[in-house]
């Protein structure tokens, strides 16, 4: 094995009610006067994730500012309003709230206030050249985990392509990961978030770049899904489904933060940028379609996820345990109503061939543990559709 490196933010605040140390910790870090990055509605909720952390800045005598233009997949045009405020007002620093959007969205403005040239150009690993301004995340979602990874994942609207700009600046300095800020989400979110971070754990424990340490966060991470994930869609007042779904994606984010994706986040990409389609969702839908494809890469990996979510695998020879893992995978897409095909979703099968081509040339896809043609690509919308 060759050598690897793990990052992770310095500090990581977790449990219910770590919110209210964030002004102190941002006073800690010289920040004067953040840029909220964030959402309209969230900005809009009484008491809700962004009144919370306002509260907590109040009451550390600091100024701030919020931006609302954070979008799903959040676009290039996005970052760039958000720059704007930024420099208007003077501010020195970034305050994510939200999910993986608002996360994505404030390190683009981060990248923007400290880059010269487009967003675009910077897309691709380690390809930032200066320190971001001080950023912090508060993270609201048990999903992306974008608030302890290195990725920020931005949408180009002229190309309608998804685009990853990796470095290990990217990551925050500080995250925090309150449960009670994620009692509120309608089950729906919890659902396709949920699948997300299962599918980073998944696809870092079947890629060719995983290793002891994203072996042992990933596996807990699958465990904690499927132990909880039902759970929390059913009823999402239950704290407890909720901080350990909370836990799932944290640990699964430490996981392909280090250890990578595969063809899953590759393919779905495509899905994000053509169609505008809910990351977790599209996730979801390519999971249980693209790891039977990649069984064949390393069958026992498959039967020790089965064995993580809880299936009986004593007797069974390594093929048919493996197998159990993507029946498993179904069974909780489905337990939890997630969308069980493409073309309910408006997704147009000629532009299979296009994006075939633009997901074997996405960052994800050199980490697959099964290495396919376009073809093979194609086959699998084609299998999902």
């Amino acid at each position: 094995m060759r050598y690897y490196d793990f990052l992770n933010p310095s500090v990581n605040f977790m449990g219910p009610g770590c919110v209210k140390v964030l002004g102190e910790r941002c006073k800690l870090l010289n920040m004067h006067k953040p840029l909220i990055v964030t959402d309209e509605f969230l900005a809009k909720l009484e008491n809700g994730p962004v009144a919370q952390s306002v509260a907590s800045l109040e009451a550390a005598g600091l100024e701030y500012v919020i931006f609302t233009g954070a979008e799903p997949n959040p676009k290039v045009q996005n970052c760039y309003d958000g720059l704007a405020l930024y420099k208007e007002h003077n501010c020195d620093s970034i305050i994510t709230v939200g999910g993986g959007s608002a996360h994505d969205c404030g390190k683009g403005v981060g990248i923007a206030a400290t880059h010269e040239k487009h967003l675009t150009e910077y897309a691709g690993i380690e390809k930032l050249e200066n320190p971001l301004p001080p950023l912090i995340a508060v993270n609201t979602t048990a999903g992306t985990a974008s608030e302890v990874t290195r990725h920020a994942v931005l949408t180009n609207l002229d190309t309608k392509l998804k685009f990853v700009i990796v470095s290990w600046r990217n990551v925050p300095l500080v995250s925090f990961n309150d449960p009670m800020m994620m009692l509120g989400i309608p089950a729906g979110l919890t659902a396709a978030t949920g699948m997300d971070a299962l599918t980073h754990a998944v696809e870092t424990y079947v890629s060719v770049d995983a290793n002891p340490v994203t072996d042992a966060v990933a596996m807990q991470a699958i465990k904690l899904c499927a132990n909880n994930l039902r759970q929390a869609v059913a009823n999402g007042q239950d704290v407890k489904a909720r901080e350990n779904m909370a836990y799932a994606s944290l640990l699964a984010g430490m996981a392909f933060n280090n250890g990578n994706l595969g063809y899953v986040h590759a393919m779905a990409h495509q899905l994000g940028g053509q169609y505008d389609l809910p990351h977790g969702v599209a996730n979801a839908m390519l999971l249980p379609v693209v790891e039977e494809y990649n069984i064949i890469s390393n069958p026992q990996r498959f039967a020790d996820i089965a064995e993580f979510m809880g299936e009986k695998i004593e007797g069974l020879s390594v093929m048919d345990a493996a197998q159990k893992a993507i029946d498993a995978m179904r069974r909780l897409a489905t337990d939890i109503g997630i969308p069980t095909s493409l073309k309910e979703m408006g997704v147009k099968e000629e532009d299979f061939d296009l994006m075939a081509t633009n997901a074997l040339l996405d960052g994800n896809a050199g980490s697959n543990p099964r290495k396919g043609t376009k073809q093979d690509i194609i086959n699998l919308f084609k299998k999902a559709y």
